[in-house]
């Protein structure tokens, strides 16, 4: 595979020199799937569960004896829109591998007969399919389903985001989810998403349809001293140096996010000439570029929440971690208005991910967004 000039990837595919270490993460993952178990990766957003997702289908165990489909639904609001992403999904990956699987697969949609195109000269499908095309979702997804139980080739589904179904227009999707999922043969689902206490809802509670459904497995950051001597190594790789206190430093302001540590790294090698040291000057310019790239994104989504949100938003990144959000303590500390404005509000940030909880102690989800917010309201 082509070498890139950057070993500091943060898009796209990660070859497996470049991939930093989830070796337990990734063997629990692989032979959960392959024993025939669907599993709920949870973890924060930025922390590597799409990263590490991407590897495990890129190995051989996976890649050479399964068909590996991935969706992220973030995005999607509806039924139609889920379906849509999965058709194509299923079909772009079929198309350069298999074009018996693929014709197969395009028959089986029979609510969508005409709808795809052909190309003249290798007479394939094309998906140039609409989403204004699907007009009966649940059927159709019931086609994908029954295709996916008929495919020679055992087949594993990631859904990205999965916590995001709870949102849709529709009722009664978890339990339309399910009931596929239930009666698909040959087939294993790794539900994933960065809302820790709504999958968490999702499969632990037994009045809901996905109760104990899957295994569960937490993604925690990368060990501060393995992900040390990875950076190191890679520089060192490309005749390059940094130092590791330095590394030790960019893990701590973004708390072992990979993804915002990765994109730190990821300029401050490219500006570190060849032969030279990364210093902490380049280090800090990289953060700051990247603060400046997200500060019209965070100052749209300031503009869309309310006053009283704003203002426990910023008391949450000034603490870093807050507890007892309703105390007078914390009321006259931040200055907030009252606890009946504070509940309203925590529940608001809460369903719009902007904040997050673990065990009564509240942070901003968005770690680079709390350093933003303290350096432009602390």
């Amino acid at each position: 595979m082509k070498q890139p000039v950057n070993p500091f990837i943060v898009s796209g595919r990660v070859i497996p020199e470049y991939f930093c270490d989830r070796r337990e993460e990734s063997q629990s993952l692989i032979r959960t799937v392959t024993n025939g178990n669907n599993l709920v990766l949870i973890s924060p957003r930025r922390m590597g569960k799409t990263g590490l997702i991407r590897y495990c289908f890129d190995t051989p165990a996976l890649a050479e004896n399964y068909h590996t489909f991935f969706i992220d639904i973030l995005q999607t609001t509806n039924l139609k829109e889920f379906t849509y992403l999965l058709g194509r999904e299923i079909f772009n990956t079929l198309l350069p591998r298999n074009r018996k699987m693929l014709q197969a697969f395009t028959s089986a949609l029979k609510s969508l007969t005409g709808k795809f195109g052909f190309d003249a000269m290798s007479g394939t499908p094309t998906f140039n399919i609409q989403l204004g095309d699907i007009a009966t979702p649940e059927y159709t997804l019931e086609e994908i389903f029954d295709y996916l139980s008929a495919s020679e080739v055992p087949c594993i589904v990631a859904i990205d985001e999965f916590q995001q179904i709870a949102n849709y227009s529709e009722k009664n999707i978890e339990a339309l989810l399910r009931t596929h999922i239930q009666r698909t043969v040959g087939t294993t689902f790794i539900f994933a998403g960065s809302e820790r206490h709504i999958l968490q809802r999702m499969f632990a509670d037994a009045g809901r349809p996905f109760y104990n459904s899957a295994s569960m497995m937490h993604l925690g950051p990368i060990a501060p001293e393995l992900y040390r001597q990875f950076v190191v190594d890679l520089f060192h790789s490309r005749g390059k140096e940094v130092d590791g206190p330095e590394v030790d430093r960019v893990y701590a302001l973004f708390e072992g996010h990979t993804y915002y540590m990765q994109k730190t790294f990821n300029n401050a090698f490219g500006n570190t000439a060849e032969g030279d040291r990364c210093s902490a000057q380049t280090i800090d310019t990289a953060v700051e570029d990247m603060l400046a790239s997200f500060d019209p994104v965070y100052r749209t989504i300031l503009s869309g929440i309310s006053a009283p949100q704003k203002e426990l938003l910023y008391a949450i990144a000034r603490e870093g971690r807050a507890r007892g959000l309703t105390s007078a303590a914390f009321i006259k500390r931040n200055a907030l208005q009252s606890a009946s404005s504070v509940q309203a509000a925590t529940k608001k940030l809460m369903e719009r991910d902007l904040i997050t909880t673990d065990d009564g102690t509240y942070r901003v989800t968005d770690c680079l967004m709390a350093i933003w917010l303290k350096r432009i309201y602390g």
